[in-house]
């Protein structure tokens, strides 16, 4: 008798941490189809705070959120890209161009995490994201005849994004949308683009975390590697619910109301960061 009731409790308690799970996919799954981001920097510390409120290990805890939360961006930028890409938003020659050198970027900027200092790399790339968020604020336009460069340039720009963005663990799509825009890409355009281009970034990353926690002991069961089953299977299904609603207020809204949008996440992202250094 007292294992039933046992066991109903925990069945409850899990239901209640799904509730949890599928509101923060609700956010997730607007914000990727609104503004091309994962929102990974906002949700990665929701989820870090409710697995270690369920008793999951300390030690494990920070890459179970960071492998679960990017297992979900994989399901959700697929959905996004799909809503763009029927609103004819997503420019998949910029795409194909970019990708390569995004994976490359990606593995050279955890590899070289390893020897070079955070702090000062996250100060630049808070100057520049400060910036960059000033310059949608304002409502900054491209200097007359600017253009995207050429395929080699388009991969290097690839590699720089996802380079710097691995060093300080901030999602691509900070640096894709401002670089996109200031080479004259409507800002409709480069969102959908950097929905696109966010998904091999998310798979490439969700490799990486399930090979590595592959052989973990002790991590919450059931997982893959480091994502945790049942809150990626509650993120997944809310955030691609959503993820064509924020899609559709994207495309109905003005640019200027995008811009100003998309400047004040950055400049929270930017808080968040120097924050989590200080």
């Amino acid at each position: 008798m007292w294992r039933c009731i046992n066991a109903n409790k925990k069945e409850s308690t899990l239901d209640h941490w799904l509730v949890a799970y599928a509101l923060i996919g609700i956010f997730v799954g607007i914000f990727a189809g609104m503004l091309g981001i994962g929102g990974g920097a906002i949700v990665v510390p929701l989820m870090t705070d409710l697995f270690r409120r369920q008793g999951f290990d300390s030690h494990h805890v920070l890459h179970v959120a960071l492998g679960t939360c990017m297992a979900t961006i994989v399901l959700t930028s697929a959905s996004s890209l799909r809503a763009h890409h029927r609103h004819g938003a997503v420019d998949w020659p910029v795409v194909r161009a970019m990708t390569p050198g995004l994976i490359v970027g990606g593995f050279a900027g955890s590899w070289l995490a390893r020897y070079i200092p955070t702090f000062p790399l996250a100060i630049v790339f808070a100057v520049f994201v400060t910036y960059s968020a000033t310059q949608m604020l304002v409502g900054w336009k491209p200097r007359p005849g600017a253009h995207l460069p050429g395929p080699f340039w388009l991969f290097v720009a690839g590699f720089l994004v996802c380079a710097f963005s691995a060093l300080v663990a901030i999602g691509g799509a900070a640096l894709t949308i401002p670089f996109l825009v200031f080479c004259a890409m409507p800002f409709h355009r480069a969102i959908g683009t950097a929905a696109a281009l966010g998904f091999p970034i998310a798979v490439a990353g969700t490799l990486g975390f399930i090979v590595n926690g592959w052989s973990i002991p002790d991590l919450p069961s059931p997982h893959l590697g480091y994502v945790y089953l049942p809150a990626f299977a509650a993120l997944a299904v809310t955030s691609v619910l959503f993820a064509p609603l924020g899609a559709r207020f994207a495309h109905r809204s003005a640019a200027f109301t995008l811009r100003r949008i998309f400047a004040v996440v950055m400049y929270a992202m930017v808080i968040k960061l120097i924050v989590d250094l200080m």
